[in-house]
């Protein structure tokens, strides 16, 4: 028997497109929990449901560790889990139901937890942790398991029943931490990596694992849902990055390495820092990351080299100045193609996040963003359309043209759930024309 079983609701093979992809990571937001909770004293167990069926394996690691709390922990860090895909959604209600079976109290945390937080406690959650919540979990489960009973109520960031079928009751919000190098890292003992390292081995021809640099965004760009760190940012000392970086080339044999950050290096001294400490315990290793086309300059793009960096992922959006501005994205297109030609000097690899149907978009400025790329030719290209999330000022403005589809069904779906100017074959078809032309200059494959 342990006191916590911890697992998250993202399974790979529910995902067409991640499938063929084949670049699993482990649950980075999950493995934090645990190694908190260990250091608490707790007893923890995993069940990774990446790799592994959820429909057989929970109930057998259910039966296997016999769990006193099972805590449906999300990767916060994993963007796939941040877009609340229904199919998702679906394995984490079949958990807490299987949890409840065996007698386990649920906690559940998440951004779609936090988005339909009653719809969570009314399949059967116990609790839904609100927001960054490993102080929450470490609390709760302290006041669950050792505590007297009834405590909850004075933990913040919680969400519970409501009296007498009302609406849920909450407790204050939990502020949110600003010293991350006191965290634990992660637990990744309780992975089994021989999995990971097959399937991209067969995939890819190398292995790929997962950090973290930092938490949160600063940027408010009005489509973009933050109901985890909100508009903060916080990063760990770039020492800590460094000899993290070092420990998983060395003992965990990483050929590469994914930051997961939403933002890597928002300022130019901390990229500075990390290739310094880099250089020093000579723990280069080649990784990408995901940033901003208007931090890309020189200086950076160059410590990025140095540090290992091998491909940068930018938030590009559109080729249409109109559209940037409607996004509040605070860019301008000619950033784009500097940071682009930045990234070139320093031979790494500039891939695009584009968004086409946004509200306002129309032939013309999807023209602009289809000569921006040929004019750039960027390496690789994530093309998806509008996604109205809860919280965000995107979904206030086409929340009366949401129908009774809200979310998408896997992260391929690509549907327009709101009026745009085309349909979701067009944007389908945009999407798949636009894939065509790029291998025409860049031949399929990462690093």
């Amino acid at each position: 028997m342990v006191d916590v079983l911890l697992t998250h609701s993202y399974h790979l093979h529910y995902d067409r497109k991640q499938v063929r992809k084949m670049q699993p990571y482990a649950p980075l937001g999950t493995l934090y929990a645990a190694a908190l909770l260990q250091r608490s004293g707790f007893s923890v167990a995993l069940f990774d449901s990446m790799l592994e069926n959820p429909a057989v394996g929970f109930p057998a690691a259910l039966k296997r560790h016999r769990p006193k709390v099972v805590a449906i922990y999300e990767d916060n860090f994993n963007f796939l889990s941040k877009m609340c895909l229904t199919r998702m959604r679906e394995v984490a209600w079949g958990m807490i139901d299987a949890a409840k079976s065996h007698g386990s109290k649920v906690l559940v945390n998440g951004s779609d937890a936090s988005d339909h937080c009653r719809d969570y406690l009314e399949r059967g959650a116990d609790y839904v942790l609100l927001g960054e919540a490993e102080g929450a979990l470490q609390e709760l489960t302290e006041s669950l398991l050792r505590g007297p009973k009834g405590g909850a109520q004075h933990i913040r960031g919680l969400a519970c029943r409501g009296a007498h079928g009302g609406p849920p009751m909450r407790t204050p919000p939990r502020p949110l931490m600003r010293h991350l190098d006191q965290l634990p890292l992660p637990a990744r003992e309780l992975v089994c990596w021989g999995r990971y390292r097959d399937a991209w081995q067969e995939a890819h021809g190398f292995f790929s694992l997962n950090i973290v640099a930092s938490r949160g965004c600063p940027y408010r760009c009005n489509w973009c849902a933050k109901p985890i760190y909100g508009d903060s940012f916080h990063a760990r000392s770039a020492e800590s990055v460094a000899q993290e970086m070092l420990e998983l080339r060395d003992k965990f044999g990483a050929d590469h390495l994914w930051f997961a950050d939403d933002l890597f290096g928002a300022t130019g001294r901390w990229v500075q820092e990390l290739s310094q400490h880099v250089e020093r315990l000579g723990a280069a290793i080649p990784f990408k990351i995901q940033s901003r086309a208007d931090l890309m300059q020189p200086q950076t793009t160059a410590a990025l080299a140095r540090a290992g960096c091998v491909e940068v992922w930018m938030g590009v959006e559109s080729g249409s100045q109109k559209i940037l501005d409607a996004m509040d994205k605070g860019l301008h297109v000619e950033q784009i193609a500097q940071a682009r030609e930045n990234l070139r000097a320093c031979g790494i690899r500039a891939c695009y996040f584009l968004q086409f149907g946004y509200p306002g978009e129309t032939w013309e400025e999807i023209e602009k963003t289809i000569q921006m790329i040929r004019r750039t030719r960027p390496d690789d290209l994530g093309i998806s359309v509008a996604y109205p999330l809860p919280g965000t000022k995107f979904y206030e403005r086409v929340r009366e043209q949401l129908g009774e589809k809200t979310n998408w069904l896997d992260s391929q779906d690509l549907s327009m759930m709101f009026k745009g100017a085309y349909t979701s074959e067009f944007y389908r078809a945009l999407h798949d024309a636009l894939h065509a032309e790029l291998e025409t200059w860049s031949p399929s494959g990462a690093w």
